[in-house]
Formats: C-alpha cells, structure tokens, sequence
C-alpha cells in the first residue's frame, strides 16, 4: 500500500515563486497520478485557483471552523495526492496550528506523507522561518526550493543543506509567458514538438526532479510504516 503524498509549499516572504512551484508540483501530479487536490491558501491574485480551478479548492484559517476544513481532508488516507499553496500571510499561523493539533504525528499513524516544500528568499524572515520549521519538522520531511529567478546571486544552501531543490531561471520573456492563466506546463509537452527549446528542457527537468521526490516520498512513509529503514532513499538531488 502505498502513502497519500501532501505537498506544503509555503514561505514566510512574498513573491518567491510559490505559486509557480505549487502549479508546477500540481501538474506534476496530476499528470504521474491521474488525480490531484491543490488548496489554495492565498490573498493576492492571480492565485492557484486562477491556473488550475477544475483541481483547487479555496481554504483560510480564520476560525477553527476554516482550519478544520483544510485540516481534515490531509489525514485521510485517499491516494489522492495534495498540494498547499501556503499564503505568506498563513505561515505562522499554518504551523502554529500543526504543532497545537499534534499533525506530524496524526499523519504518521496512517499512510499519509507530509512534505514541506520551504521556498527560500533573501531577507531575514525567510531564515528565521527556516529555522523554526527545522525545529518542528523532522527533518526528512523538509526540503528548501531555491528559486534562482528570486535568488539571483544568492544561495539557499546554508538552509537547505544537501535536501534542496533547485529551480533554474527562465528568461524574462519565458517567465511572463508561463505566467498567462491559461498556460499548462503538461499541455506544452504534449503539444511542443522541439524537445529542444529552453522550456521545454526546463519542464522537463522539473518534472524529473519532483518524479524523484514523489518517489522516495511515497516510499519513505510506506516502508516506515512497515519498520523498514530506507534511507538510502533520501532526496539529495541539486544542481
């Protein structure tokens, strides 16, 4: 039996890049798994639910109801695999939340893998963030993305140590391009021809990275649940 994969894209900082990944991760999975579940946890716009509405549900935390809602759906065991797009906004709140609820070790009862996706910027908030999901989060379960169109000429390595993933810039005409609400990463392979064009490469690339990170995360809770060690399955892909 293998586990639901949750994917927590979230950082303290604005415009790092989240909703790109989140879009990125959603199409990923949608296409590998043949389902996908993305909640959107945001204020600005244009928002996931903008890119993708036939698989986004809208979530907020501003009453226990609302929290319940989001909350509820990401310990059941449904082989639907989950994305967050994790508002700056919620951050806090979001985690405040998971420690008070006991969620990693609700999640870790059942066959549900929780993955925190910690997209790295370059003010002080971003490490002080950093530093209090390491505190929190176990550490197989944490990943830093480096985004290098945010991070030119910076490094999200002392962060992410050897769990980081890093997404390489597209030019700036690329970049407003797969910024249109109705681009579709999947859709452009399928109809992109030249395999050869910067992002076709860059989509693939991506995609290849998170088939290995679903992978060994898909595995890492099955075989745990089973008492198997298999760290040699760890993440530690970078470029």
């Amino acid at each position: 039996m293998l586990a639901t994969p949750i994917y927590i894209i979230c950082s303290p900082s604005p415009q790092v890049g989240k909703t790109l990944i989140a879009r990125i991760m959603s199409e990923f999975l949608l296409l590998k798994h043949g389902t996908a579940l993305s909640l959107d946890v945001n204020l600005n716009e244009p928002s996931l639910l903008d890119y993708l509405p036939s698989i986004t549900e809208t979530a907020d935390l501003i009453d226990t109801y609302s929290k319940m809602q989001l909350m509820d759906p990401l310990v059941i065991h449904d082989r639907v695999p989950k994305v967050i797009d994790l508002g700056f906004h919620a951050f806090d709140e979001f985690f405040k939340m998971c420690e008070e609820i006991g969620f990693i070790k609700e999640t870790a009862r059942r066959y549900v893998a929780p993955m925190i996706l910690f997209v790295a910027g370059a003010e002080r908030i971003s490490l002080r963030g950093y530093e209090m999901l390491r505190r929190r989060i176990p550490p197989a379960s944490l990943v830093t993305i480096h985004n290098e169109y945010v991070l030119r000429g910076g490094s999200a390595e002392a962060l992410g140590g050897d769990r980081l993933i890093q997404i390489a810039a597209l030019p700036p005409f690329l970049n407003r391009y797969i910024d249109r609400l109705g681009f579709s990463f999947t859709e452009y392979l399928r109809s992109e021809k030249d395999w050869s064009t910067e992002l076709h490469q860059w989509i693939r690339w991506n995609y290849n990275m998170f088939r290995d990170l679903d992978a060994s995360v898909v595995l890492r809770r099955t075989f745990r649940s089973r008492g198997t060690d298999i760290d040699s399955l760890r993440y530690t892909r970078a470029t």
